[in-house]
């Protein structure tokens, strides 16, 4: 069965960076999600798309993978653009502020 093997991205709520630093191996879903006719659920008879691994390195999920015989394609993640500011909202503030603060 093919898998997958990233690095999430951050969370758009927050500004942190936490869960984004791991990798994950993940199955690739082998049957389509099909709804209920009764309650209207989605639901699919492949359990192994709701496997989710997580890894400390991007080796570390490759060798999980090439040890129980599970073909992966690892997707590199993509870098954060170097133009952040310094700071951010709490300089807005700060009791060392030279200016004053204006709309």
């Amino acid at each position: 069965m093919p898998a997958r093997i990233y690095q999430p991205a951050k969370t758009a709520m927050s500004s942190g960076m936490a869960r984004s630093q791991r990798w994950v191996l993940e199955f690739v879903p082998q049957t389509r999600r099909e709804i209920d006719p009764l309650m209207g659920w989605t639901s699919s008879d492949d359990t192994q798309a709701q496997v989710k691994l997580e890894f400390e390195s991007r080796e570390a999920a490759l060798d999980y993978a090439a040890e129980h015989g599970i073909e992966a394609v690892v997707t590199e993640p993509r870098k954060r653009k170097a133009n952040i500011r310094p700071g951010g909202y709490g300089e807005n503030f700060a009791t060392a502020r030279r200016g004053s603060w204006t709309h």
